[in-house]
């Protein structure tokens, strides 16, 4: 090797080694552009319309009367008192309204497929399409927010439920029209496909806000931010632990602050997707990007993924300061596979304290052996400051393709303090570990007898 290659080399990983410390100021810059929404002075208590908080009583047409009215004074509040406010429908958003629930008052959700008909144009893992409505919606608006100390209940353990056996078929053509291109008004689903809704669902909104309410029992997916800018989730609180009840789903959205959550989900804490195969790879222009997740509590099935829908790529994540009540089966997972393309990069992880995980932090271009011709770029990932008391498999799983390697990953301070297999690591080029211990940490070297 010539001098002039090895000085590259020393420079490179020097420069590599300074950029993988934790961006803060980057942090800091993204905060300041997420703006809050501003709703108006008009406030509207949802009792003086006729609804009744008796857990019997259908109050949809009253929380509809509400949107209305808010629509008619450009916005304002809609306060829910104490007591249990049975929905036979979806409530569906206007502009400039904060659906404000107080501690006490509990929205339930009827478990009535028909009652979430007409469809409205949504998405279901990664594929736009016209399905039932989420559970509370809103397309195309701006300024709004869900806060009080309430409960949101989905009621998706029953009927809901059921439909996870019945999915496939409908799945099956959803993925087949996103891989044709077929065109958006043909993408109709609803009854006799079995495909779940989201219970909150945000699509092409901006500015919003999500802050103390209790999320239970989801249907599907918890809160899905697709297609969105400028979010700010904190406070929330989960019980829902359904199928595929993610607790928050960003998609193909940007500027967005989780902070100060308690989890407790049936799937992935946080999930940051960006689209599926090819419609994904079609949305160049829309990755995920600029997401920080701080300051929360994991409990579920996995912490922080990423994937495996990301084909429009997935960049600008930043997590910190974040520990688990409880088991979890992956700490952080960056999961894709080869019929996804796409990119994940500029991923910041630091702070984390795991109890016992099956894997602690995982890194696969391959997830389940899939796909082929579409794989996916993975770079610039770093993680600091973890720690983990148990791996029952393994520590630290890294994956690639030898004719795509996974690259720049840097691991410091990290201390997994028992693994049944510590570090598997494979198609993986500059791969930078500082102070990593798994296991019991090595003392000096013992002398000969």
């Amino acid at each position: 090797m010539s001098f002039k290659v090895l000085l590259f080399l020393l420079i490179s990983t020097v420069s590599f080694a300074q950029n993988s410390e934790f961006p803060s100021a980057k942090v800091d810059s993204i905060v300041k552009r997420i703006q809050l929404p501003i709703i108006p002075s008009y406030q509207i208590n949802i009792l003086k319309l006729g609804a009744k908080g008796d857990s019997v009583t259908n109050n949809k047409s009253f929380f509809d009367k509400a949107m209305l009215l808010c629509k008619k004074n450009n916005g304002g509040t809609i306060i829910v008192p104490k007591g249990i406010y049975k929905i036979n429908g979806p409530i569906h958003f206007v502009s400039n309204v904060n659906l404000k629930i107080e501690k006490g008052a509990k929205i339930k959700f009827s478990d009535t497929p028909k009652d979430y008909l007409p469809m409205v144009l949504t998405s279901w893992e990664g594929t736009i399409l016209y399905n039932y409505s989420p559970l509370i919606y809103a397309n195309e608006c701006s300024n709004i927010a869900i806060t009080g100390e309430g409960v949101i209940d989905g009621e998706g353990g029953n009927i809901w439920k059921s439909f996870k056996a019945k999915e496939e078929a409908g799945k099956n053509r959803s993925r087949e029209m996103n891989h044709n291109n077929v065109v958006l008004n043909d993408r109709k689903f609803g009854e006799g496909y079995f495909l779940r809704p989201q219970m909150i669902q945000f699509f092409n909104c901006k500015n919003v806000l999500v802050e103390n309410v209790r999320i239970e029992n989801s249907p599907f997916w918890c809160l899905h931010l697709l297609k969105s800018l400028s979010i700010t989730i904190r406070g929330i609180s989960y019980k829902s632990l359904n199928y595929n009840n993610d607790g928050i789903d960003p998609e193909y959205s940007k500027n967005v602050l989780i902070e100060n959550v308690t989890f407790n989900n049936g799937d992935d804490n946080v999930a940051v997707k960006a689209g599926r195969d090819h419609e994904g790879r079609a949305n160049t222009t829309t990755p995920s990007e600029n997401i920080i997740i701080r300051n929360c509590n994991f409990k579920g099935l996995h912490g922080v993924v990423i994937g495996s829908e990301m084909s429009a790529g997935v960049q600008n994540v930043f997590v910190e300061n974040c520990k688990t009540i409880g088991y979890l089966k992956r700490g952080i997972y960056l999961k894709t596979n080869a019929d996804r393309g796409g990119f994940i990069k500029n991923i910041f992880v630091r702070n984390i304290q795991l109890d016992e995980v099956e894997d602690c932090i995982y890194i696969t271009a391959n997830y389940h052996g899939e796909g082929s011709g579409f794989q996916s770029d993975i770079s610039n990932v770093h993680f600091s400051d973890i720690t983990c008391n148990k791996a029952s498999e393994s520590g630290i799983v890294i994956q690639g393709f030898p004719d795509k390697k996974i690259r720049n990953i840097s691991l410091k301070n990290i201390e997994i303090k028992s693994a049944k297999n510590a570090l598997s690591n494979e198609n993986a080029e500059n791969v930078l570990m500082t102070d990593v211990f798994i296991g019991k940490k090595a003392s000096v070297p013992t002398a000969a007898k």
